[in-house]
């Protein structure tokens, strides 16, 4: 049995409990402590949490059995620490986007008295992850090389962030700058790695079946499974209902290097770039929809259609090529597959 977010939530506060009494060694002033637990549940609780989860289910997937209490919680720390990194990352990402909203309530920095001390918050729920990591894994012989993990997914990231920055500011347009190639880096290495192949490398580790040929099978199929992912993302950003998908999107808006306008920008007639030109990434609600219009017009939801089409059989294919001999599972990756395939939100 897959685990819920209602188990998954209800470790929640323990570790909330080790990372104070981490701090109250150092005997931090009360105001500072309260100030870093309410950073801990604002910023980490409240999402899908389907990365966290992702540990549990896969460590169940590959031992082939439920876990009793003390595994359960140990995984479930694990995809805890996924998700203090993925608070780390929104955090910084809503101060640097001037987001306004994360997961229905106002970003963080916009929290009253708030403000730049989110940068500091940031720092903080990262460096909650090395706590608890200290605190239940050091005695494991994998200890170092989950830290090592931990750091070099955090480096991955911020080097696809690098690059979305720098290719789509969103104060100024320039189409120029924008290619596949580029977008292709910044979703391995800005989604793909911390999403889909980090909850998969603990679960291994966890489990003592970390070999080397396991971590590079899962590799080999979960990063394309990430991309896919993050195109899937752009596209439901444009098609979706906006009831279904729980959000308005805005990738046309922040000029986002995003995979349509990539596409719109490979096929597009001279006349066709010149309406991308004059209205991709600018915060008008006719000029989005002039782009909207240019996408209906080059059948972009057709584009996706064959490439959902041809990169479904392409991992299925890797899947089914999986060798299992060192105890990794198929399951692990069809589980995946299963949970984004044809997805509307």
């Amino acid at each position: 049995m897959p685990a819920t977010l209602k188990e998954f939530e209800s470790v929640f506060p323990q570790l909330v409990k080790d990372v104070e009494a981490h701090c109250e060694k150092y005997k931090l002033p009360d105001q500072a402590l309260t100030w870093f637990s309410k950073s801990l549940y604002h910023n980490t609780l409240g999402g899908k949490c389907n990365r966290g989860l992702s540990v549990i289910d896969t460590v169940q997937l590959i031992l082939d059995r439920p876990l009793n209490e003390d595994e359960f919680f140990k995984t479930a720390t694990l995809g805890w620490m996924i998700e203090l990194l993925q608070a780390f990352f929104l955090v910084s990402d809503d101060i640097m986007d001037s987001s306004k909203t994360r997961r229905g309530s106002p970003c963080w920095y916009l929290m009253p008295n708030v403000g730049m001390i989110a940068i500091n918050d940031a720092f903080l729920l990262e460096a909650a992850i090395y706590i608890l990591l200290k605190k239940y894994f050091r005695q494991e012989k994998y200890y170092i090389d989950v830290v090592e993990l931990f750091q070099e997914v955090t480096f991955q990231t911020e080097l696809g962030q690098t690059c979305d920055l720098l290719t789509a500011p969103e104060d100024h347009v320039d189409l120029d700058n924008f290619s596949l190639e580029k977008y292709t880096f910044i979703v391995i290495y800005k989604t793909a790695y911390y999403s889909f192949y980090l909850p998969v490398a603990l679960a291994l580790y966890f489990a003592g079946l970390a070999t080397e040929k396991n971590l590079k099978q899962a590799e080999d199929i979960l990063i394309p499974m990430g991309e896919y992912f993050q195109v899937q993302d752009d596209y439901l950003d444009n098609f979706a209902d906006p009831t279904v998908l729980g959000k308005i999107g805005t990738d046309i808006q922040d000029n986002k290097c995003s995979w349509l306008v990539n596409q719109a920008l490979k096929i597009a007639t001279p006349e066709q770039r010149q309406v991308l030109e004059q209205n991709y990434g600018q915060k008008d609600k006719q000029k989005e929809a002039k782009i909207k219009e240019l996408y209906n017009e080059l059948k972009l939801d057709e584009v996706f259609a064959k490439y959902e089409a041809e990169v479904f059989e392409s991992i299925k294919g890797k899947i089914a090529q999986v060798d299992e001999s060192e105890g990794l599972k198929k399951a692990v990756f069809e589980e995946f597959l299963r949970k984004i395939y044809k997805r509307s939100k």
